[in-house]
């Protein structure tokens, strides 16, 4: 594929990723993972983009933008690491290392977005109120437009003028450097996990934990595998207390009946 296709399609995937996101479908959800995939397909390396996409769904893991917060954009920093590491030839290390950055830019043009759309939410309201309603629905598509200049001004930016910065930057960086990049590169989706773990109820499902990490660790069951024990897992967990409720439900109902016979009598 022509590098300046690829570029569109690139920059096309970033406002797809806004699109997404800003009108609440959620078809691909952001998650690292897929974009990863989706820019590897593009450039014509699968395996750089899975690795890379799914070292930052590691990362990402127990962040959330709850209420009004802002978080950084993982989709953004996979979609920068993952070119970079094809277009560069860069370590994962590094090119999460300059990944990240990027997706943390995105936390000022967050604010920068909401305090915008704050004036088209005040616009759509009055109109809301006049009852014009298609120009209300002509604002909503403009708050969307704005949403997505938050994805596409700094991949397009990437896109256009970073790889040769990033080629020079990296030619002039130490080996030392670019190890110590690799090793934070590895240890941060651990980071990710270890949030992930402390809002779990970990301490009443203790027992699956340490199974996985055995079967994991020791027995070096593949990951399927032990998605598979999971799953099988949870459902006889649901099936236990299914059958568990039904008998609770059943006791009380019988006990209802025999007091109200007792007050019959």
């Amino acid at each position: 594929m022509p590098i300046i296709l690829q570029n569109i399609l690139i920059i096309l995937l970033a406002a797809y990723m806004a699109w997404d996101n800003g009108t609440g479908n959620q078809i691909t959800g952001n998650w690292p993972v897929i974009i990863g995939m989706l820019v590897g397909l593009i450039m014509g390396n699968l395996s750089v983009g899975l690795v890379i996409g799914g070292t930052l769904q590691l990362m990402s893991l127990g962040v959330a933008a709850i209420g009004g917060s802002s978080i950084p954009e993982y989709g953004v920093a996979t979609i920068v690491g993952v070119f970079i590491a094809i277009r560069t030839g860069a370590s994962t290390g590094t090119t999460i290392a300059v990944g990240l950055p990027v997706g943390m830019l995105t936390l000022q043009l967050d604010v920068v977005i909401k305090i915008i759309n704050n004036f088209f939410a005040h616009w759509s309201q009055r109109l809301l109120h006049e009852k014009k309603f298609n120009k209300m629905d002509g604002v909503f598509y403009l708050t969307i437009f704005v949403w997505m200049l938050k994805y596409i001004i700094p991949i397009a930016l990437v896109v256009m003028f970073g790889t040769p910065i990033v080629k020079l930057i990296l030619h002039v960086i130490p080996a030392w450097v670019t190890n110590g990049l690799t090793i934070a590169g590895g240890m941060l989706p651990v980071v990710g996990i270890g949030m992930l773990l402390r809002y779990m109820p970990v301490k009443k499902y203790l027992a699956y934990l340490l199974a996985g990490f055995v079967l994991a660790g020791y027995l070096k069951v593949p990951i399927l595998g032990i998605a598979i024990l999971g799953l099988a897992a949870t459902y006889e967990i649901y099936r236990i207390n299914s059958v568990k409720k039904d008998k609770e439900e059943l006791q009380t109902a019988e006990k209802i009946e025999d007091e109200g016979d007792d007050f019959d009598e």
